[in-house]
Parts: C-alpha cells; structure tokens; sequence
C-alpha cells in the first residue's frame, strides 16, 4: 500500500476530434485537427512541463493522432513538391493566389476565418476584431463584394489563426509575438513563417508527451481507435440497462459488432504504440461507455483499468442492493471490480468535473482553483477511516478552454501550482494507483451499462434521428459483410473498407443528431457522416440507397458550449 496518505487526486484529459477527411478525396473538410493542435494539445502539455511536480492522466482518440500525422506528412510534401495541403484554410494561408474578391470561393475563406470564439478569441484582438466587423458587412453586401481588397482575406487568414495559438505559444514565440505587434498587411513571408510554427507545434507533440510520460509526469492512455460506443457496437439492448423503455433501431443489434469492437481496440493500440512506443495501461472507453461486455473486451486486450461518470457507479450500486449483494452505497471515489472482470473502473466525480467544463470559465482563476480545491478537501476531510478515496476529475482536454481568459492560461496554472504541493491531496495517475494501491477495490456483481453523460447511452442512440443514422449503419454493414465474405474485393480493398466503415462506427455523427443541437454544426457533422458512408459503398462496388443523399437530421437548438461539451447530470454542477 501506498505510504503517502494524503488523498490521491487525479486529473484525466481526454483528447478527440473524429475524422473530418473523405478518404476518397483526401480533403479535410473542416480544421479542428490542427487548430486543436495548436491552441490545446500544445497549452496542456506546456502546463504540466511548467510544474514538474504535477502530475495528470492525457488520453488520446487514435483517430486524432493518425489525422496528426497525416497533416504533417502533407505539410512537408508542400515543402518538396508545393503540392497544396488538403485542407482549404490551411492551404489558404500559404496560397500564391487566392479566390477573386467576391467569389463563392473569397466568402466561403472568409467565413471559415469567423468560426471561433466571439467574446475569448476575436474580440480580444483589436485587428481581429476590426476584420470580422468588415467581413461581415461585407457579407450582406452584394453589390460592393466584387471591390473587397484581397488583403482583406490575407489578413484575416493570419489573425485566424493567431488567434487559435495556445497562450503558452502566445507569450513565448517570437514569431507570433512579431506577428501580432505588426497587426496587418501581412506578407507571404509572414504567412510562411506562420505555417512554419503551426508546424513546429504539431511535430512537437509526440515528442514533448512522450517525455512527460517517460518522466512519470503524465500517464497516456487511449480511447478505441474511431471513439465508437463499445457497449452499443456489442449490443444495442444494453442501452436499456439504464434507461428500459429508450427507443431502439429498427435494426435489434449491429451486426458482428463484437468483431468490430475488437477491431477499433486492437488498430487503436496499433496506433498509439507508434505514435508513443509504448502500450496503454489504461483505455478511456468512448464517453466512458461501457457495460460488463465491454470490461470483458477491455479484459482481453490487456487494459489495467478504465473509467465512466459516477451516474454508471451510482446504477450499478443500485442494482446491487437490489440484488441483495450491497447493504448500503458506498463511496463514489473507490476504485470497482465488476463480476468477474480484472479491469479496475475508477468513477468521474461529475460535479468537480463539471464546475471545470461549465462554471468557472467566468471566475477569477484563484477563486475557481480555491473553490475546487475546497471541494476536494471537503471530499478527503468527510471520509470514513477505512474509505480511502481517490477523486477522478474527468473531462475534455480541448473544447472547455476557449470559454476561459487566455485559453484557460490562469486557470490551468493556479490548478497545478495548487495540487503540486497540497498538505493533504496530491495528484497521482491511474498507473501509479494500481502499482501502489492506496485500498483494495470494492467488489460488486454488475456494471449498469452506460456513459458519462446522464449514466445513460441517449446522446447516441434513441432519439429518432440517432436511430435513424444507425440504421443506416447497420444497412451498410449488412452488405459489407456480404462483399467481404463473396471474395469479390483485394486484400487491400478489404483493408480499405474495413477503414472506412470504422470511422462510419465512430460516436461523433450519433451525438449530432437531434434537435439538441445548433442547426449549422448538425448540418456540418450529418454531411459528413452521410459522405463517409456513401465512400464505404464506392469502396465495396454497391450502389448507396437514397435515402442516404436525404439529411439525417436537422438540429434547431442552443445547448451550452455550443453542443460540443455536456454535463455528466442533466442540471450539471455539484449534487
């Protein structure tokens, strides 16, 4: 057992962008990959190295490390060949010429360089500010579009992405220093040297986490390779676990989806032993979904632990009562065997969690850190002899800081400086809690299959558009199945289709779907799932039905962080 008694900590940052690129074209359709890279990715590894006391769990979609990887190659062929990156904006930047004033092609740059942050982002840059106040005038002016100056959308481009900069990169680069004091009439070497930094970050960030990991100050741990729901994959029912009378597919269960959660898993740890050189002790599931099937899979392929949100714990514990195998609930901060599952499951504690994603953007950064820290005290002090606790705070490591000042500069800094050196908490990872037990884990018979989100799997599957997409899937998988087993595709072809229907099974597109969500980002995210699907069909010669050229869904509402976060409750914050 563990010597150190104060109570362990653990901060886990999960890492994803699903796969905006058609695989039949090469295009990205969207920049969230690099611009991630660049604002996030770079700013949490910069904080731990910052505090070498610290210590954090980084989990990573291997989906999104492919997508890495594959910008920088094309980066570097546009430096050998100048063949033009596939993603339009980043391609804009560097571009020798770039569509005529006024072109469908100009308005569509120019929108693309207004997608961020309005308040934290554009408006905290005067330049910046100023363009998008001339961008959109211009944008309901027809008859004077024709006379924008080209400069215009140059200058944009570069305060685009400036403004997407990690802060870290912000205030220690001399290059982007240099570029925001110069503000405008940027030139091709500017837009070079800009391309250059955006380069140096992202070939940086294997590198600087794989240090962290090997120093000890950061465990890395992944998620199965496209983010599907593992628990749906093996079983629809198992949505009714926790909610019994949820609206199912018409199709009763994924076909071979067994086979399938096997896939994501084994190419996922493929993919991350490349990109770190080492395997994951730990796996994320996908929205920590997961069932008593789903640990069994976990099981198989040698993971140590994973986790969910405390909703999953707090069924699982009720059936057990039930069941008559449990007297009384116990702690939510313990670590769980299930049955007879070796993986350990640690609980998200979804109020401290929460506060991060939802509350205290607006707060003073002492403040926040003072009151979650507060909280966790409260935690370590009200805890029987005996109870050991370990609080998991759990949450996305990318989409939560733009709400913040400075991309959550403050915050992220004051949170390490605090927990470092804490008299009675220290943060720790999961791979040191298992190899230096603080307590034996609690024993129950069954997980209640569920996720983070509400202890439920309703933000994937029940809403008649969610179950209308999987469907759809699950037409396409049937005649899959019927391709690859006629012997009518190439060993390659079988390679290239089985590729493409897993980023088909990823949980992305089913989170967009249904009127929760912003009508623009469902209409973004439902096109690209309906292209990736039609490219399975072309990769297995069989003709798409049409009603997959139909929109799956169409969106209307105004959630919280624009869709991209929610809550582990339905009212979030503490209980």
């Amino acid at each position: 057992m563990d010597s150190d008694h104060r109570t362990p900590v653990v901060l886990c940052w999960h890492m994803h962008q699903p796969v905006y690129q058609d695989q039949h074209t090469g295009e990205f359709l969207f920049p969230w990959v690099y611009l991630h890279c660049i604002k996030d990715y770079v700013d949490m590894a910069a904080h731990l190295e910052a505090h070498p006391e610290a210590k954090a769990v980084v989990n990573f979609a291997p989906v999104l490390l492919e997508q890495i990887e594959d910008y920088l190659v094309q980066i570097e062929r546009w430096r050998q060949s100048g063949t033009a990156v596939s993603d339009p904006v980043l391609a804009a930047l560097v571009a020798d010429s770039l569509p005529e004033p006024g072109s469908p092609g100009f308005l569509e740059l120019m929108e693309k360089c207004l997608r961020a942050n309005e308040n934290r982002i554009i408006k905290r840059f005067a330049p910046y500010k100023r363009l998008s106040e001339l961008a959109r005038f211009y944008r309901t002016r027809q008859d004077i579009q024709r006379y924008i100056s080209p400069q215009l959308l140059v200058d944009l481009l570069v305060w685009y992405h400036l403004g997407w900069m990690g802060e870290t990169v912000r205030r220690t680069h001399p290059v982007i220093q240099t570029l925001q004091e110069k503000s405008h009439q940027f030139t091709m070497e500017d837009r070079r040297a800009l391309l250059d930094v955006i380069e140096e970050l992202m070939a940086g960030l294997g590198p600087r986490y794989r240090h962290l990991s090997q120093t000890g100050q950061a465990e890395l741990a992944m998620s199965p390779w496209a983010h599907p729901i593992v628990p749906l994959l093996l079983d629809f029912g198992s949505a009714r676990e926790a909610m019994p009378d949820i609206r199912m597919p018409e199709h009763s269960t994924y076909p071979g989806g067994k086979d399938r959660a096997d896939w994501h898993i084994r190419m996922g740890q493929q993919v991350f032993q490349r990109f770190f050189g080492e395997q994951a002790a730990g796996c994320w599931a996908s929205e920590g979904g997961l069932s008593q099937s789903a640990l069994a899979l976990l099981s198989e392929h040698g993971f140590q632990w994973t986790a969910s949100g405390d909703s999953v714990g707090h069924n699982s514990f009720r059936l057990a009562k039930e069941q008559g195998a449990l007297n009384k609930e116990p702690p939510i901060h313990r670590p769980f065997l299930f049955g007879e599952q070796p993986v350990t499951v640690f609980f998200r504690d979804d109020g401290l969690s929460d506060l991060i994603g939802f509350n205290y953007a607006d707060w003073h950064a002492e403040d926040a850190v003072g009151d979650l820290v507060h909280h966790m005290e409260n935690i370590a002090s009200n805890s029987k002899a005996g109870d050991c606790p370990v609080i998991s705070v759990i949450l996305d490591g990318e989409n939560a800081w733009e709400y913040y000042p400075e991309n959550g500069y403050y915050f992220l800094d004051e949170l390490y400086r605090v927990l470092k050196n804490h008299k009675t908490l220290r943060l720790t990872t999961y791979r040191n809690l298992l190899s230096e037990p603080v307590c034996d884990p609690v024993k129950l018979p069954h997980l209640v299959a569920g996720s983070w989100i509400y202890g439920t799997f309703s933000t994937w599957i029940g809403d008649p558009d969610k179950n209308r997409a999987w469907d759809l899937l699950c037409e396409a998988k049937q005649h899959y199945d019927r391709v690859m087993d006629n012997g009518s595709l190439t060993a390659e072809q079988k390679e290239k289709a089985s590729y493409q229907l897993g980023l088909c099974e990823g949980s992305d597109w089913f989170w967009w779907f249904g009127d929760y969500n912003p009508a623009p980002v469902v209409r973004d995210f439902e096109h690209l799932y309906r292209r990736h699907l039609a490219n399975l069909y072309d990769n297995i010669g069989y003709p798409a039905p049409a009603r997959l050229f139909q929109p799956i869904s169409q969106g209307g509402g105004e959630p919280a962080r624009g869709g991209a976060m929610r809550p582990g409750h339905e009212a979030g914050g503490l209980e």
